[in-house]
This record gives structure tokens, C-alpha cells and sequence, in this order.
């Protein structure tokens, strides 16, 4: 089970991390340095990279959580309220994830590509507040999942 467990954290840990790092630190140093042609390029790039993390994560999560979920909890009924709340949490991030990719991300590929920047502009704006979003969840999973038991 500490197994589990510790791929359960580390998948959400790259996930919630990565979107923290993407969205305070990535996002303002690439505005402060780099013209707008150039910056929806470089976010093309990154998302492509971070994208195939994010998959593996979401797999990795999914498994492991519902493995604990069954395996551990003997399944819902024996989950307690935190469980719950990190579940429904969990899946609205996967959803959210799942809007960013196949709808702003894509546009915004296909943007860079025919050089449409405003329009790349406006989606990586969507991204970003998805984002946004996505890591006001993954820090309320985070909280619910490390002291929900306790509260």
C-alpha cells in the first residue's frame, strides 16, 4: 500500500507542481522576455512536453486512487467525507484538463502554426485561466487529502 500511495502523491505532485511552476514563475518571465510570436511558440513547446506528463499523471492518479478506494476502503461506503471530496475534486481537475487540451490548447497550436497570434493570444488567456482554476482545485485536494481525516 505505501506504494500506492507514494505514486498516488507523486503523480499529483507533478500535476499540481507543474502547473504552479507554468503559471507563476514560466508565464511572467516569458511576458517580461520574449516578444508575443515567440512566447505562444515557446508555450506550444512546453504544453506539448508537460501535456504527456499530465496523461501519465492523470492515469497514475486514477489507478492508484481508485485502487486505495477499493482495495483499502473496500469502496465508496467505506470512504470517509474527505475521500469523497478528493474524488469529485479530482475528477472536476481531469475535466477542466481534459476542456484545456482539446479545445483551447488545439485552437492555440493551430494558431501559432498560420501564424494567427491574436487568436493564439486569446486562447493561451483561456489556458491560462483553466489554469488557474485547476490549481486553486489541486490545492484544495491537496489540503482535503493530507488533513480531511482530521477535520
Amino acid at each position: 500500500m505505501s506504494f500506492i500511495i507514494a505514486l498516488h502523491l507523486l503523480a499529483a505532485v507533478i500535476w499540481v507542481g507543474g502547473m504552479i511552476f507554468a503559471h507563476t514563475s514560466l508565464r511572467p518571465a516569458a511576458v517580461q522576455v520574449l516578444e508575443p510570436p515567440l512566447r505562444l511558440e515557446l508555450w506550444v513547446q512546453v504544453f506539448r512536453r508537460f501535456f504527456v506528463l499530465v496523461w501519465i499523471s492523470i492515469a497514475a492518479v486514477l489507478v492508484t486512487g481508485y485502487w486505495m478506494l477499493f482495495g483499502y476502503f473496500g469502496g465508496f461506503a467505506g470512504a470517509g467525507i474527505h475521500i469523497h471530496i478528493m474524488h469529485g475534486a479530482g475528477l472536476v481537475m481531469v475535466m477542466v484538463y481534459l476542456h484545456v487540451f482539446f479545445a483551447p490548447y488545439r485552437r492555440l497550436k493551430q494558431a501559432v502554426i498560420v501564424q494567427d497570434y491574436p487568436l493564439a493570444g486569446a486562447q493561451l488567456n483561456q489556458i491560462r485561466k483553466m489554469v488557474g482554476i485547476n490549481i486553486l482545485i489541486g490545492l484544495l485536494v491537496i489540503i482535503v487529502a493530507s488533513a480531511g481525516r482530521y477535520l
